[in-house]
């Protein structure tokens, strides 16, 4: 394949992905996140729980209308649903891309107390090499950084950035659409000021990376945080001042020839995380270079989850919910969203 045409799939990828007033949907949740989640729910942690709880959302009728891509762990990419067809193929024969997560989880960063860095790189080329052969099409990295302080550190934002970076270009190399994920956490007492000045910062120093090691901005996916205040501050932010913050750090910060943004929804609950995306969206559209839509867990499928119950009773009523947020959030998409 000549590099041109390489570079237009990878592109044609990633606005399909960002294309029609639809979202991403992050069903990537690893073993232990996931198993903590059942055991709060009273749900057995199994594989076959986990299995069954894939196939509830997988398979929810209408979830294209809504949905552009899912982004999957491992585990579930080589899961069938219990009629023997395979979650992709779910997946493709309802008009949703199928993506991966690639990052493996964090660890302590060496040298700086209560910072990580992101796992997984070693052995991505290979991984990416077999997940193309079966598939996918796109993946997400997630990068996390702490405010406390001082902190984040100039090493830590630079370590996570660079390997954002790796696994873009890495991505691309392999004909999949990398989503860039920088998350700026929510814990802490911080201001949503600190939060807005941090997170620029941040993503500055993603698109510095991001330039130095080649990689096309038009094939590829950001999936920032909102700009908020720390979850144990006092201070409150209206939807209002969310999406001002928000779009004055993204215009500073992120080039134009990015394909979208997707944000995560980082916590929030799901009435929060569509009232702010409903605002920016709003308030801003005219003034976006890109669309601006969501890549969300749990704010688009905890309330499916705390409906099922691994109950086969309530999967149908689980499912709805599941539309129900997923069509919210494409409202919140268009800036028509009503609580």
């Amino acid at each position: 394949m000549e590099h041109t045409d390489h570079v237009k799939q990878l592109i044609s990828i990633a606005n399909a992905m960002v294309a029609d007033h639809k979202g991403l949907v992050a069903i990537d949740e690893s073993v232990s996140t996931l198993n903590k989640r059942f055991e709060l729910a009273g749900i057995p942690q199994t594989e076959e729980y986990r299995r069954a709880y894939r196939e509830v959302l997988i398979t929810t009728p209408g979830i294209g209308n809504y949905i552009n891509g899912a982004i999957l762990f491992d585990e579930t990419v080589h899961q069938q649903t219990l009629a023997g067809v395979s979650f992709l193929d779910e997946l493709k024969k309802a008009g949703v891309i199928p993506g991966i997560k690639l990052d493996e989880g964090t660890e302590d960063l060496a040298g700086f107390p209560k910072e990580k860095i992101t796992k997984g790189l070693d052995d991505l080329a290979e991984r990416l090499t077999a997940y193309a052969k079966s598939g996918l099409k796109f993946a997400k990295w997630r990068g996390v950084i702490l405010i406390d302080g001082e902190l984040p550190s100039t090493a830590c934002i630079l370590s996570n950035t660079h390997a954002l970076a790796r696994y873009a270009a890495a991505c691309q190399r392999a004909g999949i659409v990398p989503i860039v994920e920088p998350e700026v956490i929510m814990d802490g007492k911080h201001s949503i000021e600190r939060c807005a000045e941090v997170t620029e910062k941040v993503l500055s120093s993603l698109f510095e990376q991001l330039y130095l090691l080649k990689v096309e901005l038009g094939g590829l996916i950001l999936k920032p945080n909102m700009i908020l205040p720390g979850k144990d501050s006092a201070q409150k932010a209206d939807p209002e001042l969310v999406a001002k913050l928000t779009v004055n750090c993204l215009r500073n910060a992120v080039p134009a020839t990015v394909a979208g943004i997707a944000f995560l929804s980082g916590g929030q609950d799901p009435v929060t995380a569509c009232r702010n995306l409903n605002a920016i969206n709003l308030d801003y559209k005219a003034e976006l270079p890109w669309p601006v839509t969501y890549s969300f867990s749990r704010a688009l499928h905890q309330p499916a989850l705390e409906i099922w119950k691994g109950k086969t009773e309530n999967v149908k009523a689980a499912q709805d919910s599941f539309l129900e947020m997923a069509s919210a959030c494409k409202a919140a998409r268009s800036g028509e969203y009503k609580s």
